[in-house]
C-alpha cells in the first residue's frame, strides 16, 4: 500500500492561480494525520494513528429526547444567529468545567469557539507578525504547527522531559532570544498528557515557567484538552489558577483554551478560550470578521447535555475506558516491541514512541499499512524536521483487543530492522 501520495495536490503548474496567491498561501500544508486519514479508515486498517475520543457510552436516546423538546421549545433561536462571544448560558458553564482546574473568571473573559484549533488560529491572528517567535515544546502539536506556519511564524523548539518544559533550559532559551533580538509573542503549551509526547508538567515547574514568561513579558497560551482524562482522577491547578488576580477577575498573562472534543462532543466543534479584557475583545472581533458568530445549535445541545445529564460521571467513565486502552498498549509494547522506548502517560490518549536506532518511522509506514496497521510517524510533530525516530500511537479508539493486535502487526516490520 503506497502512501506517498494519497493527499497529492494538484500540480502547481496546472493552477492558473498560482501567480495571484498571498504569500502565506504558500506556508498551507497538509498534515501527516489528515493525510493518513484516507486509508487508516479502512476496516482491515488498525489504527493506532487519531486521536479520536469513545464516544459509545454517551446517552444519545435520551439525548435525543432532551434535543427534540429544545427544538421544539426554542428552536427558533436555536437556528437562528448568535453572538460572536457565544451564547450566555454556555460561557457560565464553561467555568464550572475548567474551575475543576482552578481557572477562575467570569463569563465576560470567556469566548466561545468552533473547537480549540479556532481559539489557536484567532490567537496567532491577533499577535504574529511575519517572522515573529512563537514557544513551542518539541514535539508538538501537529494542528498548532500548522496554525503557526500559516501566519508565517518562526517556531522556537522548547526542551521538554518526563516533568514537562525544564525551566533553566527554557530560560536560557529566553536569554539567547532576547540577547538577539527577536520578537516573541507567546509561549504555547500542553501541560497535561502532551500530544503527542504524553508527559505532565509537574506542579512544581507550572509556577516557575509562568514567572519566566512574566520576566520576559511573554504571554502563555494554555491548552488543554485532556487535562480531566488522567487514569487515578487527579486534576493539577492549571498555569492559569497560578497567575489568577482576584481585584482583576482573571489572569492578565495567560489564555486558556479548552475543549468539548476531548470530554464530550468533537463533532460539535465548541471550544473556549478565558482571556484577558483586552485580549478578549481583539478574540471576539477575530470571531466576528471570520464565522460572525459560533453556531447556537450546537452551543444550545451543549448546555442541554451539561444542565441534564451527569457530565462528571460520564468523564468517569471515560478515564476508565483509557485506563484499560492504555494498560493493553503497554502490555502488548512490552510483549512484542520490548526494545522501544517511550514515556508512560498518565491520561490522555496517546504513547510517545522511540524506536530502535537506524528505523526511520516515516520511511517504514508504508510498509506497517501494508502490515494492517496505521500510526503517526514523529516527523509530523516538529517545525525542523525531526522525529524520524518517534511514533505517535493512540489508544483512546481501538478496543483493547484491537491494539494488542495492531502493535503485534506493527512489531512485524519494527523487529526485522
Amino acid at each position: 500500500m503506497n502512501f506517498d501520495n494519497l493527499d497529492a495536490n494538484l500540480d502547481p503548474n496546472l493552477d492558473p492561480w498560482r501567480h495571484r496567491y498571498a504569500d502565506r498561501a504558500s506556508f498551507l500544508k497538509s498534515s501527516e494525520i489528515r493525510a493518513l486519514f484516507a486509508v487508516a479508515t479502512r476496516p482491515e486498517i488498525v489504527s493506532l494513528a487519531g486521536g479520536m475520543p469513545y464516544l459509545d457510552g454517551m446517552p444519545f436516546k435520551e439525548m435525543g429526547e432532551k434535543v427534540k423538546e429544545l427544538i421544539e421549545t426554542r428552536g427558533t433561536e436555536m437556528w437562528q444567529y448568535g453572538a460572536a462571544q457565544g451564547f450566555e448560558r454556555l460561557r457560565e458553564l464553561v467555568l464550572d468545567i475548567c474551575g475543576l482546574e482552578g481557572v477562575k473568571s467570569t463569563k465576560e473573559n470567556v469566548v466561545i469557539t468552533s473547537g480549540s484549533q479556532q481559539a489557536l488560529d484567532y490567537i496567532t491572528r491577533i499577535f504574529i507578525n511575519p517572522g515573529d517567535v512563537v514557544l513551542a515544546e518539541a514535539p508538538n502539536y501537529v494542528g498548532a504547527l500548522g496554525v503557526f506556519r500559516s501566519y508565517q511564524a518562526r517556531v522556537q523548539n522548547v526542551k521538554i522531559d518526563k516533568d514537562g518544559i525544564i525551566p533553566e533550559k527554557f530560560e536560557q532559551l529566553l536569554e539567547r532570544l532576547d540577547r538577539a533580538g527577536e520578537r516573541v509573542k507567546f509561549l504555547y503549551t500542553v501541560p497535561n498528557f502532551h500530544n503527542p509526547a504524553g508527559v505532565t508538567m509537574s506542579e512544581e515547574r507550572r509556577p516557575k515557567i509562568l514567572e519566566i514568561c512574566k520576566k520576559y513579558g511573554i504571554l502563555i497560551v494554555e491548552d488543554n484538552p485532556y487535562g480531566l482524562l488522567s487514569f487515578d482522577g487527579s486534576v493539577l491547578p492549571s498555569i492559569y489558577s497560578y497567575d489568577y488576580d482576584s481585584k482583576l477577575g482573571f489572569a492578565p498573562n495567560v489564555v486558556y483554551l479548552g475543549s468539548f472534543s476531548k470530554i464530550m462532543a468533537p463533532g460539535f466543534r465548541v471550544g473556549w478560550m478565558v482571556a484577558p479584557n483586552g485580549i478578549r475583545d481583539k478574540l471576539v472581533l477575530s470571531s466576528e470578521s471570520a464565522i460572525l458568530c459560533p453556531s447556537n445549535a450546537s452551543q444550545m445541545t451543549l448546555v442541554t447535555y451539561l444542565e441534564n445529564f451527569d457530565w462528571k460521571k460520564q468523564i468517569r467513565k471515560f478515564r476508565e475506558i483509557y485506563k484499560e486502552r492504555h494498560s493493553a498498549m503497554v502490555e502488548a509494547l512490552g510483549k512484542y516491541l520490548p526494545n522501544c522506548t517511550y514515556n508512560d502517560p498518565t491520561g490522555g490518549f496517546y504513547i510517545w514512541l522511540k524506536v530502535p536506532e537506524g528505523i526511520n518511522t516515516k520511511a517504514i509506514q508504508n510498509e506497517c499499512l501494508d502490515a494492517g496497521v496505521a500510526y503517526v510517524p514523529g516527523r509530523g510533530f516538529y517545525a525542523d524536521g525531526k522525529g524520524d525516530d518517534h511514533m505517535r500511537l493512540s489508544f483512546c479508539f481501538p478496543t483493547p483487543e484491537q491494539i494488542t493486535e495492531g502493535i503485534k502487526r506493527l512489531s512485524t516490520v519494527i523487529n526485522k530492522y
